[in-house]
């Protein structure tokens, strides 16, 4: 990993971007990894079918923390199906990761199966 992306996963660990639980929000959904201890919980407001505002909360390593930050930018704006379709992977290459180990790759994937939960929980609501 080079420095500017040690640098990049820093940043966000120190200034994550949309933490703290949104005021009004049409889904919530928390879990945590308990071989770490990392936790997520994200809350989103839906505008139709778009991700009109996401933030989360949560404790743990700094790149879960990252992780979760960086998830919560790049879904913002987004719709539902699109950001179902959000991969680990794609959370790694925003960061500049090209492999994880099989304990750390968890604080990538741990937000990201937040996020799908989240979206199916609210979907389940408006059926």
């Amino acid at each position: 990993m080079s420095y500017f992306f040690y640098e990049n996963i820093m940043d966000h660990y120190k200034n994550p971007r949309n933490k703290g639980k949104l005021d009004f929000y049409d889904s919530e959904y928390g879990d945590s990894n308990p071989t770490c201890g990392d936790s997520v919980k994200i809350y989103l407001k839906v505008n139709g079918n778009k991700i009109e505002k996401i933030s989360f909360e949560g404790s743990g390593c700094a790149l879960s923390i990252a992780s979760s930050s960086i998830l919560t930018e790049m879904v913002k704006g987004t719709n539902l199906d699109d950001a179902l379709n959000l991969s680990e992977k794609d959370i790694m290459n925003e960061l500049g990761i090209k492999e994880l180990g099989p304990n750390r790759i968890k604080c990538v994937a741990l937000p990201v199966k937040v996020l799908k939960m989240a979206i199916l929980s609210y979907k389940a609501k408006q059926l």
